[in-house]
């Protein structure tokens, strides 16, 4: 069974709302998942569905970006984790600094609102975290970015939905 088949069926209680909003929040998925699905298998209207995935992908957004600093400091208090956190900072730094020191927020709200594999709302905050920049510029970045990759994957889903006539 895909990973697909099985959230589908852990959700097949749940309204399709709201199960569109859970798909959304989780970081293997996000939005990126949650708009086809939405759109393809619960056969939702898209402004529901670019709603309710764009929702869910916001609900973690502000308890990482509150708790990743505190959670990361108590954490370092063990050696493990202090290395860990040591090599992921200096890795993070010396790959993506000078984007970030050039453009800031905006570097932030384009790699959110970029819908690849290991871009998104989770990673948003993480980079966010990494690299300093507080709440108050930081959520509306990531808020953003979610906005924007939302429609582009409905733009896309809708595309090859038409093209492919499955609807």
């Amino acid at each position: 069974m895909s990973l697909e088949a099985f959230v589908l069926e852990l959700l097949s209680s749940f309204p399709h709302w709201l199960a569109t909003m859970i798909i959304g929040a989780v970081p293997i998925f996000e939005l990126r998942g949650a708009i086809p699905i939405a759109l393809w298998t619960y056969q939702m209207d898209p402004i529901s569905a670019y709603v309710f995935a764009v929702l869910g992908n916001m609900i973690p957004v502000v308890p990482l970006l509150l708790y990743l600093d505190p959670v990361s400091k108590y954490l370092r208090r063990y050696t493990i984790f202090d290395k860990f956190f040591s090599w992921l900072f200096e890795r993070t730094h010396r790959n993506h600094s000078e984007r970030f020191e050039k453009y800031g927020t905006l570097a932030l709200t384009l790699f959110v609102a970029v819908p690849l594999p290991v871009t998104g709302a989770w990673t948003g905050c993480a980079a966010a975290f990494v690299f300093g920049i507080n709440f108050r510029h930081a959520m509306p970045a990531i808020l953003a970015g979610v906005l924007i990759a939302g429609l582009i994957v409905s733009a896309v889903t809708l595309t090859g939905i038409s093209l492919l006539g499955l609807v």
